[in-house]
C-alpha cells in the first residue's frame, strides 16, 4: 500500500512476492508524474522480490528521465542486498 505524502511516498505492508507486481505499477505510476522518495519505514515483511521492485523502480525512474530514492529500508532489504551483493545498486 502506498501513500503520497508531498514530499515522499510511503510504503506499508509487505514488499513479497504476492505484492510485488501490485507495488511495481503503483510505484510506476508515481514515477510518471514526478521524481519520487519512497520512505519503505512501514514495510513490515520485505522478501527477494521487495529488492526485485526496487530495482523495478530505478529502471522506471531512468526510462522516464526521473529521479528515485529509497529512504528508510528495512534491515531486511539491506541484508538481502548484502546477499545478493547488490547492496552498492540501492539507491538509497
Amino acid at each position: 500500500m502506498m501513500h503520497d505524502r508531498g514530499d515522499r511516498i510511503e510504503v506499508a505492508g509487505r514488499m513479497t512476492l504476492p505484492d510485488a507486481a501490485g507495488l511495481l505499477a503503483e510505484g510506476v505510476a508515481v514515477l510518471t508524474k514526478a521524481d519520487a522518495v519512497f520512505d519503505l519505514s512501514g514495510v513490515a515483511e520485505v522478501d527477494s522480490s521487495g529488492l526485485a521492485v526496487v530495482f523495478g523502480w530505478q529502471r522506471a525512474a531512468k526510462r522516464l528521465g526521473r529521479n528515485v530514492r529509497i529512504a528508510n529500508p528495512p534491515h531486511n532489504l539491506r541484508s538481502l542486498a548484502d546477499v545478493y551483493g547488490v547492496s552498492e545498486l540501492l539507491p538509497l
